[in-house]
């Protein structure tokens, strides 16, 4: 906790995101005032503005905290995106399958705060070999397709790929990247749907979502993109990132995965028929639907930083096996 504000760009982002959430809360009472909006969206912003008042700090302190609250958070929101993808998808009722998807998600993590990633990374593969091969001895071949390609999907989302994000905490440099990540993928949302919604234009992918537009799509990218680049320039001070055109190439990434996980998780929902996955969090749905981007970009950044600098390659290994 010592180096909690090393970087001044953890402490700007802070700083912004708490001022924002006051101007939010503001212009809603503005916008009240001047009878600009119905009792119903008044209560919709309302609601959306506080469940980000408590979202924000629940991102924010465990990567203020240090680096095993980071992997713990990652963990518990890992398991609670599976509880809703199991739920929706039906895959809780395979016990055994679910519970290699559980142990799968628990081990990843501990690779993760052990910083062992010969382990990590082997888990992926380990992982759906025996979601593969666990339900064979029961002698039930029908639905075996269905149960292991749900199992598997589910291993990699919540499992491989978003520990990713955590495992970006055995960096020293952690604290503003992740941060960046987060605020990135926040912009990434709002972006699309305020150019979407100013511009309008043309479906995006109309059948899978059909809010989307092309102009709040090429919006979030240009926003997003130019958010990372400006940050980034501060973050990977003095280091292999800090050129402009690997800036860009990895706002473009943080967008373009973005997206993807959202129209990713839509298309689960289009096909599952259900609107959202829960009703955790007022005014977004569940946790799966406020956190579907992070899916995708979590394992894009942490590839694409790591190919250019590493993350905690300095730093002790195999801390515990």
């Amino acid at each position: 906790m010592s180096g909690m504000f090393a970087n001044p760009v953890t402490l700007w982002i802070v700083i912004g995101v708490a001022a924002v959430l006051a101007l939010g809360a503001l212009l809603i009472f503005a916008l009240t005032a001047a009878g600009r909006v119905n009792p119903a969206l008044r209560r919709e912003l309302w609601l959306r503005l506080g469940s980000w008042c408590v979202l924000a700090p629940l991102m924010i302190v465990p990567i203020l905290l240090g680096r095993l609250w980071v992997i713990a958070a990652v963990f518990i929101l890992g398991l609670a995106c599976y509880r809703e993808y199991a739920r929706a998808t039906g895959l809780f009722r395979e016990h055994l399958v679910s519970a290699i998807v559980v142990v799968g998600i628990v081990a990843v993590n501990l690779a993760a705060a052990d910083h062992w990633y010969g382990f990590f990374v082997a888990l992926l593969p380990l992982g759906c070999g025996f979601i593969a091969i666990a339900s064979i001895p029961l002698d039930r071949p029908a639905g075996y397709v269905q149960r292991v390609g749900l199992g598997v999907y589910g291993f990699f989302l919540f499992g491989a790929a978003l520990a990713h994000f955590g495992y970006m905490a055995n960096d020293p440099n952690y604290r503003p990247i992740m941060l960046m990540l987060l605020l990135a993928v926040g912009l990434n949302d709002v972006g699309a749907f305020c150019f979407g919604k100013t511009i309008g234009g043309p479906k995006l992918v109309p059948h899978t979502s059909p809010n989307k537009t092309i102009s709040g799509a090429l919006g979030a990218l240009v926003t997003t993109t130019t958010v990372v680049a400006l940050l980034g320039h501060f973050v990977f001070a003095s280091t292999a990132m800090d050129t402009p055109p690997i800036l860009i190439g990895l706002g473009l990434i943080v967008s373009v995965a973005g997206q993807l996980g959202d129209l990713m998780l839509s298309s689960i929902k289009r096909d599952i028929g259900i609107k959202d996955m829960g009703h955790a969090i007022p005014g977004h749905g569940g946790i799966l639907d406020r956190f579907n981007s992070l899916l995708l970009v979590a394992p894009s950044a942490f590839h694409y930083i790591g190919y250019f600098i590493g993350f905690g390659l300095d730093q002790p290994t195999r801390l515990w096996f």
